[in-house]
């Protein structure tokens, strides 16, 4: 047995050396290995995946053929206007080991006329999968031992089987994932084709994938114990399935098949399908694989992502590390800039809100004082008129009072005098 020590030369800046040590008898520690797996049988595992299909491909049925059992499943109809995903969620127990599963299918997915969005559904309920973990994540009090991850570890893609080719939602669809989560290309519904075309149509496939940048998920074959099963298993994708809920007994055996007036298809015949193929690599082979992936992998590139959005990095302005708490007290300091030069800018532009105030109300008080004297003038000039018409009034008054007087005194002149005459 051996130990690994950790020894830190004096300059700190130089890489630490190890040094291997002998033990002098048995300590203990390699029976780490049986503690884990005893732990994690108590604890369970839990498992995601998601199908993308057109409607009608087999998705529910492929599943109920993986796990072997019955999930809920209700038809869904080729008139819904968007794109939706649905999510069960359970619990199945097989020996000692408890598995939490949820499967996630698109419903409605290429029945639109338009299929430009179709992939924006599945791409915002895979980030939003990826920010609940997240949001858990970054919490003071983090409870992520018993938080249920409900990330998606891989993505089965139904692929039609035309014979011709991938179509261009397909390629769109699978670009936009490969970044996002462990994307594994099916051929659905398999037995509707011969041999020969379903071999055609899988370099097909890989050629078109390849040509457009498309990354799928390869087994590991780092470790010698199943690289030769691995390698096998890259060299049959896409895997050609079939599914089915009905069994037919052959050779005295009941077992998961489809009968046509031709003949039976056994869907775990490998001689018929990838079917096996497909539950090994899936299950038996690289379950926890696909799980360490998407957690180091897709996860990872989206918290990077998001972190940097928050404004978090690792290096300064001049590509020095940078700790998060460094990391955090400048964004914090950064923040608090940004909140005093908006509180500046508000408060300059309220007192340049009040000094257009001040003008405007000082401008309207010169109109109003404007308007006061003109009104003054106008009544001064209308009070001026009506005097002057006053006084002539007045004098039209005396000057008639006089006329009638002169006129009276003429009158009684007259008579006097003619009284004279008679006598």
């Amino acid at each position: 047995m051996a130990a690994v020590m950790n020894r830190p030369k004096a300059d700190e800046t130089s890489k630490s050396t190890m040094r291997t040590l002998n033990l002098n008898g048995h300590v203990g520690f390699d029976s780490m290995p049986d503690q884990l797996t005893h732990k994690s049988a108590q604890n369970g595992f839990v498992f995601n995946i998601l199908c993308i299909g057109e409607t009608g491909l087999g998705k529910s049925t492929l599943m109920d053929s993986l796990f072997n059992t019955n999930f809920e499943s209700t038809p869904s109809t080729h008139n819904l206007p968007n794109v939706k995903l649905k999510a069960h969620t359970y619990e199945l127990q097989e020996s000692n080991v408890q598995l939490k599963l949820t499967l996630v299918e698109t419903v409605g997915y290429g029945d639109q006329i338009n299929k430009e969005d179709s992939f924006k559904s599945i791409v915002d309920y895979i980030d939003t999968q990826f920010e609940y973990y997240l949001q858990e994540e970054l919490k003071v009090k983090r409870l992520l031992s018993t938080y249920h991850d409900t990330r998606v570890h891989t993505c089965l893609y139904f692929i039609c089987p035309t014979g011709h080719g991938l179509k261009s939602i397909d390629l769109v669809c699978m670009k936009k994932l490969d970044t996002k989560v462990n994307v594994i290309p099916i051929i659905a519904k398999a037995d509707t084709i011969s041999k020969s075309e379903l071999q055609k149509f899988k370099t097909k496939i890989i050629t078109e994938l390849r040509s457009n940048g498309v990354e799928i998920y390869e087994c590991p074959t780092e470790d010698e114990t199943i690289a030769d099963v691995n390698s096998n298993m890259n060299s049959h994708v896409p895997f050609a399935v079939v599914g089915s809920t009905d069994f037919a007994k052959v050779a005295n055996k009941m077992v998961r098949a489809r009968q046509y007036p031709w003949g039976t298809v056994q869907v775990e015949n490998e001689s018929h399908c990838d079917f096996v193929k497909l539950r090994e690599m899936l299950i038996r082979t690289n379950m926890e694989d696909l799980r360490e992936k998407t957690h180091e992998k897709h996860y990872e590139l989206y918290r990077k992502m998001r972190l940097e959005q928050m404004g978090f990095s690792d290096v300064d302005n001049e590509n020095k590390p940078l700790s998060f708490q460094e990391s955090f007290e400048a964004k914090r300091s950064h923040h608090l800039q940004e909140l005093q030069n908006r509180e500046d800018e508000m408060r300059q532009m309220f007192v340049v809100r009040v000094k257009e105030k001040e003008a405007e109300l000082k401008e309207a008080e010169k109109e109003l004082h404007a308007k006061f004297d003109k009104l003054k003038r106008d009544q001064d000039e209308q009070k001026k008129r009506l005097e002057e018409q006053r006084r002539k009034y007045e004098e039209d008054l005396m000057e008639f009072s006089k006329r009638k007087q002169q006129y009276s005194t003429m009158g009684h002149h007259t008579l006097t005098l003619g009284k004279s005459k008679k006598k």
